[in-house]
């Protein structure tokens, strides 16, 4: 699935996530930075595969910045990426 739109969801404070969509013809480009990497870096990784998946996402890149999100909150804003995006 292609998308023609930039988008964001979330913020950087405490307990947050940013996720970010920028649309392009590479291969799609999944970037997380987490201050939790060491405890959750596999499961934000297993969150940000599922959900991808679901949408067939192939190209652009994806930027997750996390900063302690609890993982619905992780999943709320990837979705709403996708969403704004034009995914759904």
């Amino acid at each position: 699935m292609e998308f023609s739109s930039a988008a964001v969801a979330g913020t950087l404070e405490s307990s947050d996530v940013m996720v970010s969509f920028s649309p392009s013809d590479e291969v799609l480009e999944v970037e997380v930075e987490s201050i939790v990497m060491k405890q959750r870096g596999r499961r934000i990784r297993e969150v940000v595969d599922e959900l991808v998946s679901q949408v067939g996402l192939e190209k652009g890149v994806l930027r997750i910045q996390d900063k302690g999100a609890l993982e619905c909150t992780l999943r709320a804003r990837i979705n709403t990426v996708l969403d704004r995006a034009g995914v759904r």
